[in-house]
């Protein structure tokens, strides 16, 4: 669904349709998160999520380097733990060489608990099988909400996205995203880079729209109080929760305000290129603009917390160089349809990690406390559906990259973790568990259980201990 979000805010607050100011709104529109736990430091955490898909095919993040019993280890899926340093990385992640202090290839975490199959949907977020992308099938708040909500921040957690849903050519504006912020509640986000460029920063390049909102907003809120009065019951909660709503948007419009210097110096540039939704823009052209966008909004404190699907089935990749055949990639994902559908996997992959290698080079040279922001960063570049096109789901091969102030444990490492169903086995929900843990949310557990795990009697529960600083 595309709606703009002018619209969205009148038609939602005014009940002339019959979308509710849920949370996720809330988040669309920038409402600031409840912050459960403050950082005591001053210095947020950044966590950006890099969705991809397709799976990642185990036998493309070994090493060429490995030693005998190292190539015996990965085949037959066994545990082990290596520096990167002394290995050479596969060259379509050689963009990040220069940056392998910070890298971790994670083994060994499985994805059962949200399935594999073609799309997760919510569920590699949330460690649910979500299935169909149907709001009951929404558990509970996706562990990109959970972090936003340790790191308050503006706009609270930012979704931007890709995909392109069956049957269309691409999306623009405004749309249905696949975190959420509650069960049962889907967020919105942006599938365009002008439209998150606009939306995000318009406090500085469009002050005037800026200004039609407040005095928007200032209507609303004034016109929402006047009915609370003589009402009662569930009809003047519902009402005060409106308020309460626009009230929330008003104040994060005075914290953007308050950041206006910061978002001036951070302001990315958009090539004119993506104006009207972009549809002549390339691939990468889209990729580069979200990069400097997720930069900039990082940069400018407006959020702390972006989740961004750099592609699905439906994305459009002919514009890609590498495609010589002007394949898609489902048809890569199948593999026997097409020559060459391996080198086309690594080409994709070698075009994301140049994004990747921006965000940290860019985030390395921007100054804060002792140190470069990037220090305050986690990166975390996952399949959206284990190591395949239709799995398996028992694993789900990562690329990670943090800061040295990171409170996990894992950088320079290429760590492969026990087998699925094994003894000492984690999956998708422990590896969110460690995330919360380390960060603040001393939940006992996070997510699903998996199934095989519990039928072969073996812990599941809590976060990955080796992973602990």
């Amino acid at each position: 669904m595309l709606i703009s979000r002018r619209e969205l805010l009148k038609t939602t607050i005014l009940g002339t349709a019959s979308l509710a100011l849920t949370p996720s709104f809330k988040h669309l529109l920038g409402a600031p998160a409840h912050a459960e736990t403050a950082d005591p430091g001053g210095i947020p955490h950044r966590f950006v999520f890099i969705r991809k898909s397709n799976g990642n095919l185990t036998t493309q993040f070994g090493l060429s380097s490995f030693s005998a019993e190292e190539l015996k280890k990965h085949k037959e899926k066994q545990a082990f733990d290596l520096d990167l340093a002394k290995h050479e990385l596969p060259d379509w992640l050689k963009g990040l060489d220069g940056h392998k202090e910070n890298m971790t290839i994670l083994h060994g975490i499985s994805m059962s608990v949200s399935g594999g199959g073609h799309y997760s949907y919510s569920g590699c977020m949330g460690a649910y099988k979500a299935g169909r992308d149907i709001l009951s099938n929404i558990k509970w708040a996706t562990i990109d909400f959970e972090l936003a909500r340790l790191f308050p921040s503006p706009f609270g957690h930012v979704e931007m996205s890709l995909a392109v849903p069956h049957g269309r050519d691409h999306r623009t504006g405004i749309v249905s995203g696949y975190s959420a912020p509650a069960a049962k509640q889907r967020n919105y986000c942006y599938a365009d880079p002008m439209t998150a460029y606009q939306e995000l920063f318009k406090s500085v390049t469009n002050t005037n729209e800026a200004a039609s909102d407040k005095a928007l907003l200032d209507y609303l809120h004034e016109q929402e109080k006047r009915r609370l009065k003589g009402l009662d019951g569930d009809e003047r909660l519902k009402i005060s929760d409106q308020v309460e709503s626009l009230q929330s948007i008003r104040d994060r419009n005075t914290k953007v305000e308050s950041l206006g210097e910061k978002i001036t110096q951070h302001l990315p540039e958009i090539d004119p290129i993506h104006a009207g939704g972009g549809e002549d823009a390339t691939l990468p052209q889209k990729q580069a603009a979200f990069t400097d966008i997720i930069v900039g909004a990082l940069a400018s404190g407006l959020t702390n917390v972006v989740t961004y699907t750099i592609d699905d089935l439906g994305t459009d990749i002919t514009s890609l160089p590498e495609n010589k055949q002007k394949t898609s990639i489902h048809q890569i994902g199948h593999g026997g349809q097409i020559a060459g559908a391996a080198n086309m996997r690594n080409s994709i992959k070698t075009h994301h990690m140049k994004q990747v290698s921006t965000l940290v080079t860019r985030l390395k040279a921007i100054p804060e406390g002792n140190g470069t922001l990037f220090d305050n960063t986690t990166i975390i570049y996952m399949p959206e559906t284990g190591a395949g096109h239709h799995g398996p789901d028992t694993e789900a091969p990562m690329v990670l990259m943090t800061g040295k102030n990171s409170k996990i444990d894992v950088a320079g490492r290429y760590i492969r973790l026990p087998f699925h169903g094994t003894e000492g086995h984690k999956t998708l929900s422990n590896w969110y568990t460690t995330l919360l843990n380390a960060y603040g949310n001393p939940i006992e557990h996070y997510g699903d259980l998996d199934l095989k795990m519990q039928r072969n009697r073996l812990p599941q529960t809590g976060a990955i201990d080796q992973f602990r600083v």
